[in-house]
């Protein structure tokens, strides 16, 4: 099985219908969202400490296992299609198993 990863940058909606999207492909056995390592650089002595945060969108981090290099190419047609309708972003990163 190889590795399919994808980094989403959206709202919590549009991750929530990825995921669900993800769940429902046939031959699809492991999702997950994984947690962002990426240290924030807010601390308490910092200039913006308590400041409302206005970034925008967050990126978020999702690992699927898939069976062939054909479920692999599905999964990424869907997702990026449904990522366009929910105005999120979508990168792909895939390791060979």
């Amino acid at each position: 099985m190889a590795l399919l990863r994808i980094r989403l940058t959206g709202d919590e909606d549009a991750v929530r219908g990825i995921m669900n999207l993800l769940q429902s492909v046939d031959g699809i056995e492991h999702v997950e969202e994984v947690d962002d390592l990426m240290p924030h650089l807010d601390d308490e002595d910092s200039s913006s400490a308590g400041l409302h945060d206005t970034r925008g969108p967050d990126s978020h981090e999702i690992e699927v296992e898939v069976p062939n290099p054909s479920t692999a190419r599905k999964v990424r047609e869907a997702v990026e299609a449904l990522a366009f309708d929910l105005d999120a972003a979508v990168e792909f990163e895939e390791d060979e198993a």
